[in-house]
């Protein structure tokens, strides 16, 4: 019977001490019991545990982390959090051509290569939990698109829930999967035929994507696959795929074929763990850039004659509590919903189309939401001690949540020249300076802590040795704690940073100073045409605002 990696022999003292030719002097090498791993399995005592079974390398990233002045490790904590928050503003902010009307298919894999568990709990509870939160951030990054569910299950292609803009209907439908345990094979080619009738009447205007989530390493499927590629790619189908067992050779063709803009590394990638699992998962919220061959074909196959796209803003109606109507969506009497204005059908939420004359329903600040896709907003420059004090040094707060930066260190040693850095103590006694307090200290402490390339908290924490501005400054993360936006020069912090990003997509500072100069212009204007006050009104003015104020102040 051949030996497993995992079987446990049981040895005796004597079978011990007469097995150890080549043991240290302290005695026995290898074992520290009565019994022992068979050859393959984890080799060596309990502190050398560097390799594994199979000889994969493990790194212990605990070890890692180094204390603080004060011995505790938040300062590398901190740091672990905020070059992780950095990490993902650090994006490309190339303005390029997108679709912002988005038809997506996601197909997911229900067979039985799903109740595997290498990704905890198992691979198929995992993938329900994400997708719950993938629908609510593709709905809430792409408010007018839509969105259709497929699952592969015992060779076939099931429908989970029908392409519709409306996220509580996918939601629900996806809490159902949760009672249903995978079972049987995938067969990729019919997912692949049911979501491109599903796209079938998908308008020319929008985009057409499949997004596929395969947890097998084989696919049976009833005809030549190939053929199938051939009839996506006529029908200007994109493809992307997340893998979570092994790269397969079919799927890379696929996905090759059908993404002629996109990187083939980027359109399919093999997830790691599970925080890179669902990374992956949320870039598909960022609509694909479209290639100019495929914008070309797409302006050929507009049958509209022109460029333009009819939308209605509807109103929110309520009916009187004795009257309500029935919705064209879902055939339900309700007494809240959204009439059309070309045919006065009822619809229950938005964004939709009107089920009666197919005119697109949805609201002023979805459209607003969906063009930050297209001019995204530019990435924040980290701030060097030595820009703070030459450019800035009386910015002591965020401007977007009035935070204090940490003080501004003013010694020096003139013999070599270099600033001394001191510990910005009074800085941590201030309620919303805890962050960029910690992470300052933690740098000038030496415990910098950096993300990896695939931002996992469970890599090693690295030094920066990069020099700038006098003082050392970690890849990506300020040591002064400030982010400048390089078209206003305003300074914020991390966390500020990240939401503005994340979920404003727009700069404070710039509003605010658009805002002002657009005010100044208007009454200069006024002021050149003779509409506002002269100059001589604003001087009275002036003069008797002073003298309110210094009778007021006499009257106190």
């Amino acid at each position: 019977m051949p030996e497993s990696d995992e079987d446990y022999v049981q040895y005796s003292e004597e079978d011990l001490e007469a097995h150890n030719v080549g043991g240290s002097k302290g005695g026995r090498s290898g074992a520290s019991g009565r019994g022992t791993r068979s050859q393959g399995g984890r080799p060596g005592a309990r502190g050398s545990g560097v390799k594994r079974a199979g000889g994969f390398e493990v790194s212990r990233t605990w070890e890692a982390l180094e204390e603080g002045a004060d011995g505790t490790i938040t300062g590398a904590l901190e740091g672990l959090m905020e070059a992780g928050k950095r990490k993902r503003l650090q994006k490309d902010t190339t303005p390029l051509q997108r679709g912002i009307i988005r038809h997506l298919i996601v197909v997911m894999d229900l067979s039985e290569a799903m109740m595997e568990k290498d990704l905890r709990p198992t691979r198929h509870l995992l993938t329900i939990r994400y997708m719950v939160e993938f629908v609510r951030e593709y709905f809430e990054q792409n408010p007018i698109s839509q969105l259709g569910i497929l699952g592969m299950r015992d060779g076939l292609a099931v429908r989970v829930s029908d392409m519709s803009g409306n996220p509580e209907e996918h939601v629900a439908a996806l809490q159902v999967l949760r009672e249903q345990e995978p079972k049987g094979h995938p067969s990729l080619q019919n997912a692949l035929d049911m979501a491109r009738a599903a796209l079938f009447h998908a308008p020319s205007h929008g985009t057409r994507e499949v997004l596929i989530i395969f947890g097998a390493i084989y696919t049976v499927d009833p005809g030549d696959i190939s053929d199938t590629i051939k009839s996506l790619v006529a029908a200007r189908i994109t493809c992307t795929l997340i893998g979570l067992a092994a790269e397969v050779a079919i799927c890379r063709t696929l996905v090759t074929r059908t993404n002629p803009s996109l990187n083939p590394q980027a359109a399919y990638s093999v997830a790691l763990d599970e925080l890179h699992y669902r990374e992956l998962l949320m870039a598909a919220t960022t609509p694909p850039p479209i290639a100019p061959s495929q914008a070309a074909a797409q302006h050929a196959e507009d049958d509209t004659g022109g460029t333009l796209l009819q939308m209605a803003f509807p109103s929110l109606t309520l009916s009187p509590p004795n009257q309500p109507s029935l919705c064209a969506c879902h055939g339900t009497p309700t007494r809240e919903g959204y009439l059309c204005p070309r045919c006065s059908s009822k619809a229950c939420s938005l964004p939709t189309e009107c089920r009666v004359c197919g005119m697109t329903l949805i609201l002023s600040t979805h459209l607003a939401r969906s063009y930050h896709h297209l001019f995204p907003l530019k990435n924040w420059v980290e701030v060097s001690w030595a820009d703070v004090r030459s450019q800035s040094p009386h910015q002591s707060m965020c401007f977007g949540c009035q935070t204090h930066f940490p003080t501004i260190p003013k010694d020096k040693d003139k013999n070599k020249g270099k600033e001394i850095e001191r510990p910005a103590t009074s800085a941590t006694e201030k309620s919303g300076s805890n962050n960029a307090t910690a992470l300052y200290q933690a740098q000038h402490t030496g415990a910098v802590a950096l993300l990896s390339d695939n931002a996992r908290a469970t890599n090693v924490v690295k030094e920066s040795t990069a020099q700038k501005g006098g003082g050392t400054m970690a890849n990506g993360i300020s040591e002064s704690g400030r982010y400048m936006c390089t078209s206003c020069g305003t300074h914020f912090c991390i966390d500020c940073d990240l939401f503005c990003h994340d979920q404003a997509h727009n700069c404070p500072g710039c509003l605010s100073k658009g805002s002002a100069d657009e005010a100044e212009a208007e009454a200069e204007r006024e002021v050149a045409m003779g509409d506002g006050p002269s100059a001589d009104d604003l001087e009275i003015n002036r003069q008797i605002l002073e003298l309110l104020v210094g009778s007021l102040g006499a009257g106190q």
